[in-house]
């Protein structure tokens, strides 16, 4: 299981093979892969997300859900220190880093590599194991923490009996980093899926933070489950 930034990941190899002059002997299921490819390529360069992440510079169009959740929250702030889970490709931590500015910092962490980004601190790494965490909190140094950003998502079977439990470890798992780093008043922004499990994973985060709401923003795929869980006034 990797832990992603939220974007679905597929294999383009018939595409490229067939851009190759390559004659691979399909079957009928990878005819259809094919064609669901093409479909979900067409659908992805026509969203109106995707065109302004290019035109805007970002790496990603899920930094668009970030700053939505910013315009309404207002989490995120100059001179911050600011963690970012399931960071890759990067563009909630490029959004972070450019409001945090040259006084702030962000450190961010996926177990996917990731290009370089001004102002961030990138370690690849698994965040559920204990030598990632350690690697973490040795970036973060004796600073505390602002604000938690958590993105990650496990790879999604279809089948939410598997699929919850697995994303509701990946929430607690933030929500547990966040109650030991996070200075007094500092917020987490967690993804989370609709579904068993997650009115007692709101209650438990109702337990550490003053004040706790779900967004689901508009650059959201509405086909989707997620919501984004913002919890802030942490309290000790």
């Amino acid at each position: 299981m990797h832990v992603l930034d939220g974007e679905s990941r597929l294999s383009l190899r018939p595409l490229f093979a067939e851009r190759a002059g390559l004659r691979p002997r399909f079957s009928f299921v990878a005819m259809a892969k094919t064609k669901s490819s093409r479909r979900w390529l067409d659908r992805h360069f026509s969203d109106v997300y995707v065109k302004r992440a290019q035109r805007e510079g970002y790496r990603s169009r899920a930094v668009f859900k970030l700053l939505e959740i910013q315009e309404k929250n207002h989490i995120l702030a100059s001179g911050m220190q600011v963690v970012d889970l399931g960071a890759v490709p990067g563009g909630w931590s490029q959004a972070a880093a450019g409001i945090a500015g040259s006084k702030g910092r962000v450190v961010a962490l996926d177990i996917l590599p990731m290009e370089p980004l001004a102002g961030v601190t990138f370690i690849q790494g698994d965040f559920r194991e204990d030598e990632t965490l350690c690697r973490l909190r040795e970036a973060l140094g004796s600073n505390s923490v602002d604000v938690v950003l958590s993105d990650m998502a496990p790879n999604l079977s279809g089948n939410p009996a598997v699929d919850q439990p697995r994303v509701l470890y990946l929430c607690e798992l933030a929500l547990d980093f966040a109650r030991e780093e996070l200075k007094p008043g500092g917020a987490l922004v967690v993804k989370i899926f609709q579904g068993e499990g997650f009115e007692g994973f709101h209650k438990e985060a109702r337990n550490s933070f003053r004040r706790v709401v779900c967004r689901k923003p508009d650059s959201s795929r509405s086909r989707s489950r997620e919501l984004y869980l913002v919890a802030t006034e942490y309290s000790l």
